[in-house]
């Protein structure tokens, strides 16, 4: 039984993570050590942090689509897509090797950072697509689900890029639809944890009310203040993530 202070604790840590998280992404790197340190064991930190995580994810999903960010229907066949593939990947998880993925993912997670930090032009405007939204953003969103459900450090980046470069959306549009989608690999992922009761509820249900809060108000930073606060997040989360895989490990 965890310590009423460590749960006030993670209700605090849930906030901030998930402000950080509907900005930008990338609210694991605070989660996760808050709970290992908390004193819960490796796997039980990764599923108790998807499950509180599901809770801001959702709720910066919903004002970012309360806002007129999210066209959900037009969404429709990459969420079951992205639903998919994050479910195979996180049932394949144990089967394979990940270490091509710890070698790779921090070097593209710099060369987003790079992109974002000196892409000229990367603001809130809708662009030219050079790929058709309807066909490509369902496939796009099962492969990078299924490295959700294999892996996950950068998910979120990786959407926002996608989003932004291929599909032509403005930031603020890009990162409203990356909330959902990374929303939907995330429930995916859980379908495999809660089953196997790795999630320890207390920390769980401690730190979603604290992302309750964050994720709303994250998300209303993001509509208010758009590329420039999603802009540089998203450079020092990109950032942090591959320091992370690649010195802390």
């Amino acid at each position: 039984m965890l310590d009423p202070l460590i749960l006030l604790a993670l209700a605090a840590v849930g906030m901030l993570a998930g402000f950080v998280d509907a900005v930008a992404g990338g609210g694991g790197l605070i989660g996760i050590p808050a709970l290992l340190f908390a004193g819960l064991p490796p796997v039980a930190a990764l599923a108790t942090n998807k499950l509180q995580g599901v809770v801001g994810t959702t709720m910066a999903a919903v004002t970012y689509w309360r806002r007129g960010y999210v066209d959900v229907r037009s969404l429709l066949p990459a969420i079951l897509l992205t639903f998919a593939g994050s479910l195979c990947g996180a049932m394949i998880v144990r089967k394979i090797d990940t270490t091509l993925l710890s070698a790779a993912v921090p070097v593209a997670l710099i060369a987003i950072a790079l992109y974002f930090l000196f892409a000229p032009n990367l603001n809130d405007k809708d662009r030219h697509p050079r790929l058709g939204f309807a066909r490509f953003v369902p496939l796009m969103g099962m492969l990078i689900g299924f490295y959700d459900g294999i892996f996950g450090p950068g998910t979120g980046s990786f959407m926002t890029i996608a989003f932004v470069t291929l599909f032509g959306l403005g930031l603020t549009r890009a990162t409203g639809h990356t909330k959902v989608l990374n929303l939907t690999s995330n429930l995916a992922a859980l379908v495999i944890f809660i089953p196997a009761g790795d999630v320890v509820w207390p920390a769980a249900i401690a730190m979603a009310i604290g992302q309750i809060m964050g994720g709303y108000i994250g998300a209303r930073a993001g509509i208010r203040f758009g590329a420039r606060i999603i802009r540089p997040l998203v450079v020092v989360i990109s950032i942090a993530l591959a320091l992370k895989l690649l010195f802390f490990k």
